[in-house]
């Protein structure tokens, strides 16, 4: 009877065992939720886009004093998409505000444009063509609004400077002969000119974090490139015109960016979920 009880109690005590030892072997469940751990440090960026550009107006500065008493009206003003890359390096503050500086080359925009000027009962239209390109040069702050399964929205505004070339510049105007009174076709050519102006942004977009180390961004930026100008102009034969530049006023462009970022000195592992 004794061995009986002895052998129940040892079975009894392996079957209780069984559960803890099966546990034991059993993988931690994994967490439903994580944080993300707060980082500040540096980065790099890089940037790529497309540019939609405008101009508030097109002159002669100063303008001829033969044109005083005319009419000048503009029909149409209008550049050609071009694109853009540029780099920089950022600083994370925390996970809400980073900063950063940028520098792009944005590459040669077709301009076409119409000047119409008319002169008592004489209406004499000259066609324009160039291409525009500019060095932009920004510092930049963000506010990240918070991030949801890896997206991050940001708002953001920058400032800086932007050296805007115009290339290839030529008028085709229509001038009054001097005997006749007809009408006849005349090219001036404009040579190459470059010009420092102040320039600002205002930024919002999507921020995926792919992991720690790596995040995409598509952006919408505003973008005021401040003014632009012609060089001297000259005749088909070479020779100086002696008359005033074109002046281009009031350059705008609303860029789409898509831009890269990599954190320096953090380990690139696949991202932490977080809400909020």
């Amino acid at each position: 009877m004794r061995s009986t009880r002895m052998l129940a109690a040892a079975i009894a005590a392996v079957f209780l065992a069984m559960p803890v030892a099966r546990a034991a072997d059993l993988p931690p469940l994994a967490p439903q939720f994580h944080p993300v751990p707060e980082f500040s440090g540096w980065y790099l960026r890089g940037n790529v886009g497309m540019t939609n550009q405008r101009v508030k107006s097109l002159e002669l500065v100063p303008l001829p004093a033969a044109f005083a008493n005319d009419t000048l009206s503009t029909p149409f003003l209008n550049f050609d998409s071009s694109s853009f890359f540029g780099m920089g390096v950022g600083y994370q503050f925390n996970q809400w505000l980073r900063a950063d500086v940028t520098g792009e080359y944005r590459s040669k925009a077709h301009f076409h444009g119409q000047i119409v000027d008319k002169a008592g009962g004489i209406t004499l239209p000259d066609d324009f063509t160039a291409s525009k390109s500019e060095w932009l040069f920004l510092a930049n702050a963000y506010v990240d609004l918070g991030t949801w399964w890896c997206v991050t929205p940001f708002v953001g505004a920058g400032i800086g400077t932007s050296r805007n070339t115009i290339h290839n510049f030529m008028d085709f105007g229509a001038t009054m002969s001097g005997t006749g009174g007809i009408p006849i076709i005349s090219t001036t050519y404009f040579e190459d000119a470059s010009k420092w102006n102040f320039a600002w942004a205002l930024y919002a977009g999507l921020a995926y974090q792919v992991t720690p180390a790596f995040t995409i961004e598509f952006a919408y930026r505003y973008v005021d490139l401040g003014k632009a100008t012609t060089g001297r102009p000259r005749a088909f034969d070479g020779t100086v015109i002696p008359t005033s530049p074109f002046v281009f006023n009031g350059l705008t462009s609303n860029d789409f960016m898509l831009g890269l970022r990599w954190r320096l000195g953090e380990p690139d592992m696949m991202p932490l979920m977080r809400k909020g």
